[in-house]
């Protein structure tokens, strides 16, 4: 995803090609990495058992859209606050500039699935919590919402190396979260990837199926969370 703080003066259209971001921000943590696009084309076939091949997808904070490129559906949109996500955008994706809070441009039950990687660790909770509002309106019944978070109680002392992180959340803490909001658990996976791909063997793309199958997960610092509306 990417993370918007805000214009300084005289700055373009947020909304516009040149958003401006916290300084340092896409050397430090999204930095380029010509081993994402493989790594998320496995992840997206780990994926496809809750995404059929019909499936309407949105996904939100999509950034750079590995996901929306990878994905295997028959409409994807993806969507973000930064006009980076019509650059990243694979022929097919539809790629829409907005609020991932407020999805007012898309009718009740337009999709079939929701998915958000890294995401609501960087809302503020009242913003989450639309997040999920929205995200309960688009879907369909039956549909699915699909969030990939840091788990803090894997990796505490990391947690906040990305300083844009504001919320913390675990497994149990999530859950019972969405559960909350109107939501039930089809799936939850507290250990489900390494924390972030900035590591010397991300280019090792070949492990990654294999990780993903393996009841042993070293470093695994992400959870993975299947509900449903």
């Amino acid at each position: 995803m990417l993370i918007r703080f805000g214009t300084v003066p005289d700055s373009p259209d947020p909304s516009g090609d040149d958003a401006t971001y916290r300084p340092g921000y896409f050397e430090t943590r999204l930095a380029a990495n010509a081993s994402r696009g493989r790594i998320w084309e496995h992840i997206c076939a780990y994926l496809s058992r809750w995404i059929a091949p019909d499936a309407d997808v949105l996904e939100l904070g999509a950034g750079w859209c590995d996901f929306s490129n990878q994905v295997s559906a028959r409409r994807v949109v993806a969507m973000d606050l930064d006009a980076t996500v019509r650059r990243g955008a694979a022929e097919h994706v539809e790629a829409v500039v907005g609020d991932c809070t407020d999805l007012s441009d898309f009718a009740d039950g337009s999709f079939d699935v929701v998915f958000a990687s890294n995401l609501l660790e960087h809302l503020e909770r009242a913003d989450a919590t639309k997040l999920l509002a929205e995200s309960r309106r688009v879907l369909r019944p039956g549909g699915r919402l699909i969030l990939m978070q840091p788990n803090f109680r894997l990796n505490p002392g990391r947690y906040f190396d990305d300083f844009t992180h504001v919320a913390i959340f675990t497994d149990q803490s999530l859950g019972d979260y969405l559960v909350s909001e109107g939501w039930s658990i089809e799936t939850m996976k507290a250990r489900f990837l390494p924390l972030t791909m900035k590591s010397r063997g991300s280019g090792l793309t070949f492990l990654v199926p294999w990780y993903l199958r393996s009841p042993i997960k070293p470093l695994a610092g992400q959870m993975l969370v299947v509900a449903n509306r």
